[in-house]
């Protein structure tokens, strides 16, 4: 009997690629560790090679068991898939393809479904076979059935490679699932974790979009970090770059020798802002290969949450480009009609497929409907970063405090569109990189001001509607930007003001899990009410935050530097407690200016105390 040089795969097993349907294409393409059957022999195993590649003229694997040299693979009917399978090759062996073009020219290009890449700069890809156990039951049943609209989330965003820099996968799983239970964050959000060249991009010039990075462990020590979270409670957001891709010559940049992931027209296939290419999701083998990946995270890794990277880049046709630099659609628009429908395409099979399971939209400009769900004619995310609330408030806390009041509507403009979709409030990577500064150092004149400003901002942020996501390092306000060649300076968060910082930001997250009234309504303007809104000569803003069962707290933070200890407010009739205070000692505050408990009357207004360039929240019971 002659083995199978197909390894047992067949064109109807690529029908579904082919067609854009197939939602799980590495289980067909790529390197695969495959057993087939002898008559004489027995059972006998080997690899399974398979590669898209419709326009080339020739293909080969060329690997450490060839020595390099080329074994030709053969093309499976009209899939436009060449395939071959080796016998005695097995797991460890590295790999690339070797593609002759039309005009005879070669190329070697690394397996874009490869599950395993090379450390760079070595760029090989690694057959792979995954053989953990995991032990996240409890967890995945949970979050089946969890309900994030109406529950606490705190996002903490980590880059894995500088969070405590040299740290493994595996000893991760130690370390980060503790800091982050211990810091009451109920998700953490890794910046871009597959394969990349360059570090300095953090993660986001993609070659190997199925292989985690081979620089912190193998595929199997990342399950074993997710698992660690998972067990610990704590859901993990990945970031994921569907939207462009380098060109690096040996990844999927004129992968045949023609434009085959991306667009042939470079007012289309390229992006002027990085210098990379466009994926080309008219093609339905464009279409099956991420919306494929999408699910390959969440299936294979158990990820929670896929958070998609620069959607507006997608869905404009003239993002970043002049007249006359790029392309209308057939209606003469500027929307990119393929990327809207692959968007909706993917998020739909995401939240059908997998219950519980978010998708997260970084979309910066006021496209309707991002996170509204496809059957309602939105793009079917789940949340949206809140790109304006942002930018708004950090430019407001940027000012001295005598040029706050000019700008009080840099702070209330974010209630005008608050409820239009469901919100991540994010401090980002992106705002402390590249000359903008840490958060600390954003804020002007001495210490004392930076710390309770920061402070007071945070807490403003807490209690505001919305989900929030907080970059690691801020959490006890480092000074230098984030750098990623380098670990996080983990030795100050235990001097005054990084400590109160960090402690401020632990309190919140417990209170804010704690009080229904902080997170039950945070997409639903029946959880707000301004208290004062106009209050720009104190630079003051006051408002009421409802839950659902009757559960109020009201909200006031002061940016400016005077404190108000007779400061009215409307409140509620009934007994309050103050339950956080920003210049609490516990904070490294002053401690001068707490409230204890107050009795608010049926008319008229309660004074209260407010201390300066503080927040201080007021639980009614």
């Amino acid at each position: 009997m002659t083995l199978d040089r197909a390894g047992n795969l067949t064109g109807r097993d690529l029908e579904g690629f082919n067609s854009g349907g197939d939602t799980e294409c590495w289980r067909r393409l790529g390197s695969h560790v495959v057993t087939m059957n002898d008559n004489t022999r027995g059972d006998v195993s080997g690899t399974r090679f398979a590669v898209w590649a419709p326009n080339a003229k020739r293909v080969q694997v060329i690997s450490d068991f060839n020595w390099w040299q080329g074994d030709d693979m053969f093309p499976l009917g009209n899939t436009g898939v060449w395939v071959l399978w080796v016998e005695g090759v097995g797991e460890g062996a590295r790999y690339k393809f070797k593609i002759q073009h039309q005009d005879g020219t070669w190329q070697e290009k690394a397996d874009p479904m490869a599950r395993l890449a090379e450390t760079p700069p070595h760029n090989a890809s690694v057959v792979t076979e995954s053989h953990y156990t995991w032990n996240d039951d409890e967890w995945l049943t949970q979050r089946a059935t969890s309900d994030p609209y109406h529950s606490k989330m705190s996002i903490y965003e980590v880059h894995l490679g500088s969070w405590r820099k040299g740290l493994t996968y595996k000893e991760l799983a130690k370390q980060l699932p503790e800091y982050v239970s211990w810091m009451g964050f109920t998700h953490v959000e890794f910046m871009p974790v597959a394969a990349h060249p360059l570090i300095e991009s953090w993660g986001y010039q993609v070659t190997g979009y199925f292989a985690p990075d081979a620089r912190l462990g193998s595929p199997d020590d990342f399950r074993a970090l997710v698992d660690a979270l998972h067990q610990a409670g704590i859901g993990v957001i990945v970031d994921w770059v569907p939207g462009h891709f380098p060109k690096d010559d040996w990844a999927l940049g004129r992968f045949d020798g023609t434009a085959l992931y991306e667009h042939a027209d470079p007012r289309r296939g390229e992006q002027p802002d990085w210098g990379t290419y466009i994926p080309n999701f008219a093609r339905n083998e464009v279409k099956s290969f991420f919306v494929s990946n999408a699910w390959y995270w969440v299936s294979e890794f158990h990820i929670d949450a896929l958070r998609v990277d620069a959607v507006a880049s997608m869905i404009y046709l003239d993002y970043s480009r002049g007249p006359g630099e790029w392309v209308p659609n057939v209606f003469g628009g500027n929307e990119d009609l393929e990327a809207l429908d692959f968007l909706r395409y993917n998020n739909r099979h995401l939240y059908e497929r997998a219950p519980g399971v978010m998708v997260i939209a970084e979309e910066s400009t006021s496209f309707p409907g991002v996170s509204h769900p496809v059957h309602a004619g939105g793009l079917g995310f789940g949340f949206k970063w809140n790109m304006g609330w942002m930018n708004d408030s950090l430019r407001y806390v940027e000012l001295d405090p005598v040029y706050r009041h000019w700008h009080h509507d840099l702070v209330t403009f974010a209630m005008v569109y608050a409820y239009s979709e469901n919100f991540i409030l994010p401090i980002s990577h992106d705002e402390v990189v590249h000359g903008k500064g840490s958060m600390i150092s954003k804020v002007p004149q001495d210490d004392w001001r930076k710390f309770s400003t920061l402070r007071a901002f945070y807490a403003y942020m807490w209690g505001f509607p919305g989900k929030e996501l907080l970059f690691m390092g801020q959490e006890f306000a480092q000074r230098p930007e984030w750098n990623e060649t380098a670990s996080l300076e983990w030795w100050v968060d235990g001097l005054w003001g990084h400590r109160g910082v960090r402690e401020l930001i632990r309190q919140m997250n417990r209170l804010q899990a704690e009080v229904p009234a902080l997170h039950e309504l945070d997409h639903d303007g029946a959880g707000f009410r301004w208290l004062n809104a106009s209050d720009t000569s104190a630079n003051t803003y006051s408002w009421l935050r409802f839950g659902r069962d009757g559960d109020v707290v009201a909200c006031v933070t002061n940016f400016s530097p005077n404190p108000y200890p007779s400061y009215g407010l409307h409140l509620p009739a009934g007994h309050w407690d103050e339950i956080l205070n920003t210049d609490d000692e516990a904070f490294d505050g002053t401690g001068q200016f707490l409230n204890g408990s107050l009795d608010a009357p049926d008319h008229g207004q309660t004074l209260t105390c407010i201390p300066p360039l503080g927040t201080v929240w007021l639980h009614l019971n």
